[in-house]
């Protein structure tokens, strides 16, 4: 096999080199409205990496991705914060054979977190990649939650652009009684 980002040879996805140079998680926050959004990437360092989602290879690029990320972040959350966490993956709807953020999600599934799966998918099926604001605006996800009320989560998604999405989901949880810590992302797309 080839390493998918430098292509040397590599029995996993990314070689240790690209692990420990390339794909070292640099995490920004970022706040849209009152929701804190912590993102390991910067969108255009990625970008060729996060497209992966829509082919079949992106299964193990995501799970690689998630494994990088997502899992030594609540590994260390968790030890720095008793309580019972819930993690909710922002629309985990099965594409090309597999969900991206559920991958995301999924890799975050140890002692003292549980993992919502499915418990916020959005109704509205369009597409907002490469769609304006006005657009995005114009074509709310509508999403609809069928989890617990009264627990703390932490919501995932993949990128972050103009954070539409990420309001929408809080708002729909918030109306069910839901406590959102904060968000994370593997990119964030503002420059």
């Amino acid at each position: 096999m080839k390493c998918f980002s430098c292509h040397s040879f590599s029995l996993k996805v990314f070689c240790k080199n690209c692990q420990e140079t390339l794909l070292i998680p640099t995490p920004t926050m970022r706040t849209m409205g009152t929701l804190d959004v912590v993102s390991f990437y910067k969108y255009s360092n990625i970008e060729n990496i996060l497209l992966t989602k829509h082919t079949p290879q992106g299964f193990r690029i995501f799970k690689a991705l998630a494994k990088l990320t997502t899992r030594p972040f609540i590994e260390e959350f968790i030890k720095n914060d008793p309580r019972e966490i819930y993690v909710i993956g922002i629309d985990e709807i099965v594409k090309n054979g597999y969900s991206h953020v559920a991958l995301l999600t999924h890799a975050m599934n140890i002692k003292g977190v549980n993992i919502a799966h499915n418990s916020l998918i959005a109704q509205n099926r369009v597409t907002y990649a490469g769609k304006s604001l006005q657009y995005r605006i114009d074509n709310p996800r509508n999403f609809k939650y069928n989890g617990k009320k009264d627990i703390d989560v932490i919501l995932v998604d993949d990128i972050i652009t103009t954070g539409g999405t990420l309001q929408q989901a809080l708002s729909i949880l918030v109306s069910h009684g839901v406590n959102i810590l904060f968000a994370i992302t593997l990119a964030d797309a503002q420059e």
